[in-house]
Order: structure tokens, then sequence, then C-alpha cells
């Protein structure tokens, strides 16, 4: 049996009929951008983030970029985020001309350190952006309560956490605003590039609209410096059919994670911690193990593909080195980096194939175990 890391065309296949009449309206519609699909995404996104407002944009980048213009950071400004996410993140901030700096995670859910975070504080820092890594919600009350003392926003970069929640408060509701992505692997994915800002704040939401579109209030009216960052009207009535099952995908996802941590409950390899109080929604089912090219190696040559999320920190890749050596050492984050290997978890995969994927990562494990 071979189990590939991700299958869209499964997703295709088992919404075909709704995705192909949610393309038929807009066809039949004759508009593309900002029309009635955008509007009705949105408000249904919001209902689901439980904002008061949602925002479409071109992707969870632009959404971390629009969030910052509009909240009014950029040149001269600090903004600080961990050191395990994905490039995107830091591309956000420094395209909206803000500065990067970089602080550590905790060791065992990868999750942002508020102890790093406060350290990594500067008079100049404007902001601090906790990634929902993986798909749970970290210490966010102590990364809030050392922002608030800071005087600086919380922005939630949510891209692999739709659905996340932690004592009830949902992913996107905790600070200002919440980035979502919809790249097609994530839990509410697309088919091409997509994202959307969640927030209540109805200031905040006035000027993300502004500023998605150019610093425009009416036709050829521009009120503000803007950018183009628009969700067209066919993703939005795909993802408004994709909404619609993404409880159900999520509760899918946790059966999974629960069925690998048991098969590897007793080896060396180690899921990432699940914090407590928490609803994980798995949009990636992360391991460490002592010897990542053993394991993948293992489990690739019985079939099972898997991915690394990431396999460089953030200051490891060239652009970025210099953020390496800012005001906190980023030890977690780059052991994390050498350890970490995802395995297959997504709501298509059957009963059959996530068994053989339990079986396949136990024997593995216990195969380079200490006799």
């Amino acid at each position: 049996m071979r189990v590939p890391f991700a299958n869209f065309r499964r997703t295709v296949d088992e919404l075909r009929p709704e995705l192909d009449a949610a393309i038929a309206r807009v066809l039949d519609s004759g508009w593309f951008l900002l029309g009635r699909e955008g509007e009705d995404f949105e408000r249904e996104f919001a209902a689901f983030a439980g904002t008061s407002h949602a925002v479409g944009c071109a992707s969870g980048t632009d959404a971390i970029e629009l969030i910052l213009r509009a909240a009014g950071i950029g040149e001269g400004d600090e903004v600080v985020t961990q050191a395990n996410t994905c490039v995107p993140t830091v591309a956000a901030i420094a395209r909206a001309g803000a500065t990067p700096v970089l602080c550590d995670v905790e060791p065992d859910a990868g999750t942002i350190d508020p102890s790093s975070l406060e350290g990594a504080l500067s008079p100049r820092t404007r902001a601090v952006v906790p990634v929902h890594l993986y798909g749970q919600i970290g210490d966010i009350d102590a990364v809030t309560e050392v922002a608030r003392a800071a005087g600086v926003a919380v922005i939630e970069d949510c891209a692999q956490a739709h659905g996340a929640a932690v004592g009830g408060r949902a992913a996107g509701t905790i600070g200002i605003a919440g980035a979502f992505s919809f790249y097609p692997t994530k839990n509410l994915g697309g088919f091409g590039d997509g994202g959307a800002v969640a927030t209540s704040d109805g200031l905040l939401d006035e000027r993300l609209r502004l500023v998605r579109q150019y610093g425009q209030a009416d036709r050829y009216q521009h009120v503000a410096e803007g950018v183009n960052s628009r969700l067209d009207e066919i993703q939005a009535a795909l993802l408004r059919v994709r909404l619609a099952h993404l409880a159900d995908g999520n509760a899918r996802r946790v059966a999974i994670a629960d069925h690998y941590a048991e098969a590897l409950a007793g080896t060396p390899v180690e899921p990432l911690r699940r914090l407590p109080g928490r609803t994980h929604v798995f949009h990636l089912f992360v391991v460490k193990t002592p010897d990542r090219e053993r394991f993948q190696a293992g489990l690739e040559g019985q079939g099972v593909a898997t991915l690394v999320h990431y396999p460089r920190p953030i200051h490891g890749h060239p652009p970025y080195e210099a953020l390496g050596r800012g005001p906190v050492p980023l030890t977690n984050a780059e052991r994390l980096s050498e350890q970490v290997v995802s395995l297959p978890v997504y709501p298509e995969l059957t009963d059959a194939e996530v068994e053989h994927v339990a079986a396949a990562a136990r024997a593995t494990a216990l195969a380079g175990a200490p006799a």
C-alpha cells in the first residue's frame, strides 16, 4: 500500500457536484471579484471563526500584511514572531515595511515561548505574531499578558488553525485579528491561493477593506495607501462548499491523530505534545524522532510519504540569517528543526491507510529503539 502525504483529487471527487454547482453560480452571475459569493463567504467564515467580521484576501501571507498595514505598523517598527514558523509569516512582516524579530518556542509542543517573547521585545516593538503551529494554540494567555504589559498588539497567525480553540476561545478571536490561509493543504483549503482576516474590531475591518483594494473608498476615490489583495468569486464559492464540511474534516483529523499517537506510545518517536484545554485540529501530525533520516526512509520503504515542517528555522535560510543574531537564543526552534517529521493526516484517508501508516510508524520507531 502506498499512502501519499496529500491527495487533493479525493477532495474534488467527494465534493464534485457541490463544487461544480458553485463554479456554475459564479459563471452564471458574470461577476468575478468582490461580489455576492465573497460577501456570503465572509459572513459565513466570520460566524465559523466567532468574530464579527471577516475580510477575504489573496493569501494567508497577505492577511498578515493587511493587518499590519491596517494597524499602522510598518517602517521603523519591530514585530516579534517565533523562529520555527514557515517563511511566509516573516515575509509578510517585512513586506509591510516592519522589521521581523525572532523569539524561541517551548520544546515539547513547538508553540511560542512567552518568556523568550518577553526577552525579544524592545521599545520599537509594535506587535507580536504568535503562530498556532500545526493546528494548536500555545500559551496565548501568557503571550497576551506580555504584550499588554509592553503595549503591543497581538496578531494571530491562524494559517494552520481553522477551528482550533483554547478554553472556549477560537483561534482568531484572541488578538486584534487573526490571519487565515486557504492554501490547498489547509484544513479549509481552496483550489488555489486565498486568505482572510477575522476580527471583531469594526474600525480595523473598515481599514482592512480599504487596504486590500488600493485604499479605495469608492471607485477612483483613494483615501489611504493600499495593495491589491482580493479573494476572487470562484475561490469564495468553492470555499463556501468546503466550509460546510470543515467541522467533520477536523473531527476526522483528530481521530487519525489519536490512532497514530496510540501506535507510537512507548517508542522513541514522540508526537508533539497536546497542550491541556485545547481543541487541536491537526493541520499536521508532527513527531520528534532521534534519527529523522532513518525514520523517514523506513516509512518510505513501506509506502508512507512524509514531509518535514520545517527542516530549517527562519534564520536557517540565507535571506534571514541575520535574524538569528537577535536578542534571545533560539535553541528549541533549532533543535526541533532537526527532529520533526510530519505523517499524513487528512480527512480523505481511508481506515485501511490510517492503520497502515500507524503500523508502519510503530514498526519503524521500534526498529531503531535500543535493545
